[in-house]
């Protein structure tokens, strides 16, 4: 199943978020060559800086996937004011289904 991983950004927390993104990125490289990582990518502000995530995983259960969202660094970092976890059903331009 996949779950959505939505994150939103403490307030102010551009730098913690800018110097943890290289082992973030890493972290969700191996999580691309596994193939539990299906797509993601930083929400923005009206600025255009990054605020948050939204993160889409395979993972057998909810507990899975939050057990993969609490191991990312960005998590692990404090970079996060909150995070909802959400089975979520990829309809339209899943490349499975092409």
């Amino acid at each position: 199943m996949i779950f959505a991983i939505i994150c939103k950004d403490k307030p102010g927390h551009l730098e913690t978020r800018m110097g943890t993104r290289p082992q973030h990125l890493d972290y969700l490289n191996g999580l691309n060559e596994n193939g539990t990582l299906k797509f993601a990518g930083p929400f923005l502000d009206a600025e255009g800086k990054p605020c948050g995530s939204l993160v889409a995983i395979e993972a057998e259960n909810e507990a899975a996937a939050g057990v993969i969202a609490a191991a990312d660094p960005y998590a692990l970092a404090g970079l996060f004011e909150s995070f909802e976890i959400r089975a979520w059903n990829w309809v339209f331009n899943n490349p499975e289904n092409a």
